[in-house]
């Protein structure tokens, strides 16, 4: 099944194991059992996740009980800093077309595709990780 709204394959690695790092920061977890977990490639999520290392998000603990867990608290981390981690800064779009052919000024949709972009940038900025944790999300409790 697909959606309308497309997000980067990396984006949605880093949300998910970064709601089941809240939901279980007990324990470090593995790249391998989050990839498992969520079933995808272990070496793909392994680049995703020395990204949101590098932005300060988690942490590798090593040894044979290491793994990743979350640097900072679930309710101290915007899904916009996970989003910006991964991807950069977010897009300000205004056009569907990669070079708008209206110049802006009578785009077909009106402003409907700008009043989404803001909906779901404020959607991130306000967005916590938690949030997403406390909507029980039956994944994030594997």
């Amino acid at each position: 099944m697909s959606t309308i709204l497309k997000f980067s394959d990396a984006f949605t690695l880093g949300i998910h194991a970064a709601v089941l790092l809240a939901a279980n920061p007990e324990d470090p977890l593995p790249v391998e059992k989050i990839a498992k977990t969520i079933k995808v490639s272990a070496n793909h999520l392994s680049k995703v996740m020395q990204r949101l290392a590098k932005a300060g998000m988690v942490r590798s603990i090593r040894g044979p009980k290491g793994g990743f867990v979350l640097e900072r608290k679930p309710d101290d981390i915007r899904l916009m800093e996970i989003y910006e981690a991964i991807e950069g800064e977010y897009p300000e779009g205004r056009c569907l077309f990669r070079h708008p052919v209206c110049g802006g000024k009578k785009c077909a949709f009106g402003g409907w595709v700008q009043n989404l972009n803001d909906e779901v940038k404020n959607f991130f900025k306000n967005r916590k990780l938690i949030d997403m944790v406390q909507e029980g999300d039956s994944m994030s409790r594997k």
